[in-house]
């Protein structure tokens, strides 16, 4: 591929959290480097490790993102235990590129972003702060090669191509339509206690769900009616709905109160939305 003419726009995302000083430390690494670049902090309180809510909130936020680079630190490597290594990437998806793990956090961003067209292991030691510690390969590793990007590296100066297949994946997340429901899981909470789930639009779509009707939603305290609204401020206050997100993605919310703790559910617990009795009696 062509060199990039200094892309200008750093995507950060991280699960370091805000109580120290790294996410200001790998901004400082990334200014002395590419002074010119402007860093958008997407996330940091990703919970430490959570590869699906780190992966679920960089694919979500990718499209809304000018072209450049983006640089995304979640690893159960980090924080104790620490250390393990594993291949520090740089992927190419239409006009940007993701550096980060190989762990499968970068993955479902490229895909949002039209597909992974090419991967490099970062190996190029000059592009790279010294020396580089075994704990904090944000700081020393990829802060550096995201900044190195912005100011018009090209991609294939930072090691050896890495065939898009071989990268690692993050198990597919359940979503599907049956003779009687769909099925999914809930991929995320967010501080408020909405449950974001794994259910897409398209599937309420080809389900003849829509919005007014009234969902009968299996979760772990049972079966729950709400209505299919338009965001939570359809219900009274303490009162539970089922809409379909900013993401495209049906969640559960309460008005004022936590749907999350209402309902007991946390990341992966399965969620079902039963199909009208018109639809599942063939089934």
């Amino acid at each position: 591929m062509t060199a990039h003419s200094g892309i200008a726009w750093i995507g950060f995302l991280s699960d370091y959290g805000l109580s120290d000083c790294h996410v200001g430390v790998c901004h400082g690494i990334m200014a002395s480097t590419a002074p010119a670049a402007r860093v958008i902090d997407l996330c940091h309180e990703v919970p430490p490790g959570d590869l699906r809510r780190g992966s679920a909130l960089l694919a979500q936020a990718a499209p809304d993102l000018p072209p450049g680079v983006l640089l995304a630190v979640v690893d159960p490597a980090t924080g104790p235990g620490a250390g393990t290594r594993r291949r520090a990437l740089a992927v190419v998806a239409g006009r940007s590129v993701l550096v980060g793990p190989d762990n499968g956090l970068l993955l479902p961003a490229a895909r949002a972003l039209g597909g992974a067209s090419a991967a490099y292991e970062i190996t190029g030691r000059k592009y790279l702060r010294h020396p580089v510690s075994a704990t904090f390969r944000g700081r020393d590793l990829f802060a550096p090669v995201a900044a190195h990007l912005a100011a018009g590296l090209d991609p294939t100066a930072l090691g050896p191509r890495v065939p898009v297949e071989a990268l690692v994946q993050l198990p597919k997340p359940v979503a599907r339509l049956t003779a009687h429901r769909l099925e999914g899981e809930v991929l995320s909470v967010d501080r408020w206690g909405t449950v974001q789930t794994t259910l897409e639009a398209k599937l309420f779509e080809a389900a003849g769900l829509k919005v007014g009707d009234t969902l009968n939603v299996h979760c772990r305290i049972g079966v729950v009616k709400v209505p299919f609204g338009r965001s939570h401020a359809d219900v009274r206050p303490g009162e539970a709905v089922g809409y379909l997100d900013s993401a495209g993605l049906f969640a559960l919310a309460r008005n004022t109160n936590s749907a999350a703790e209402e309902l007991q559910l946390q990341p992966g617990d399965p969620v079902a939305v039963r199909l009208p009795a018109t639809m599942d009696s063939t089934g």
